[in-house]
């Protein structure tokens, strides 16, 4: 069965794992790029500048004026695993009955709106308009209420702590502190500061787990994940860090969109590939092109 489904996969097409801000990478690099070692390289002149486009400079611009420190970030990514084969992301987003698969959390330093998350190299501090640049479909923002915005500050004392400690990425997405993957380092980072945002969900119990029966055999047949394990998620208006009572909506997502004006933000979905044209600008936010 295991060759079956791997053999299924593979006729399914490769592809080379890499999201748009891996090309950012200068050649050679070895670890984490986005990792406290590659922030002091560039700070000191020992690794290029990061190449900024006409859409990064838009999103810099919309980052700069909305975003406040503790904001948390919803994005669809395309990350992918068993050598770029099992499209994560979609999965993730899917199964659980979310637009979203990853999360970050902002912290604003030197008047710029930086986004600590977690990957396979460990935890990041990407600028916002490199974070960006990873999505490939919905995006929104949630803030802390005002009456919890007093906490933010341990947040943040969280989240550098893993950063400097580049403590590594769940793989097995497992509860415990040993390792961390993007929705959990989120939670934990509030937790740190005495606020829960959301429980996690059993992996069975996902919203549309009966909908995707091939992919959650392979899924569990080729990794070590189980369905009788806990797991955090980005969520909907149901259950997840998104469906939080404690945070209140800054831009929601396209479809809570579709009945209110319009604000004065980015689109949802855009077209990431460093360099390419770039867009019309409406309202001085960027308008981007779905990818196909």
């Amino acid at each position: 069965m295991r060759a079956l489904l791997w053999l299924m996969m593979a006729y399914a097409g490769r592809h080379d794992s890499m999201e748009p801000t891996d090309r950012l990478i200068p050649p050679g690099w070895q670890g984490n790029p986005w990792g406290p070692v590659a922030t002091a390289a560039r700070q000191s002149g020992q690794l290029p500048p990061i190449p900024e486009s006409p859409l990064m400079k838009q999103w810099d611009g919309w980052g700069r004026k909305v975003l406040k420190t503790g904001d948390i970030l919803f994005r669809r990514g395309d990350a992918r695993i068993l050598w770029g084969l099992f499209p994560f992301s979609r999965f993730i987003a899917n199964i659980s009955g979310s637009q979203f698969s990853h999360i970050g959390t902002v912290v604003i330093e030197g008047g710029e709106p930086f986004v600590y998350d977690t990957t396979k190299a460990s935890v990041r501090r990407q600028p916002f308009k490199v974070w960006v640049l990873d999505n490939t479909g919905p995006f929104g923002v949630k803030r802390l209420k005002a009456a919890h915005r007093d906490r933010i500050p341990k947040v943040v004392e969280f989240l550098n702590d893993v950063y400097k400690k580049q403590v590594p990425f769940d793989y097995e997405l497992s509860t415990d502190d040993r390792d961390l993957y993007c929705v959990e380092m989120a939670e934990k980072a509030f937790r740190h500061a005495g606020l829960a945002l959301s429980e996690p969900v059993v992996l069975a119990d996902m919203e549309n787990i009966h909908q995707f029966p091939l992919c959650v055999l392979g899924f569990t047949s080729l990794t070590s994940l189980k369905l009788d394990q806990p797991v955090y998620f980005p969520g909907n208006e149901r259950h997840g860090i998104w469906s939080s009572s404690l945070l209140e909506t800054v831009y929601p997502p396209p479809s809570a969109r579709a009945s209110k004006p319009p604000a004065p933000a980015p689109t949802a979905n855009l077209n990431t590939k460093p360099g390419a044209a770039r867009p019309k600008s409406v309202a001085g936010r960027p308008e981007i092109a779905p990818r196909n």
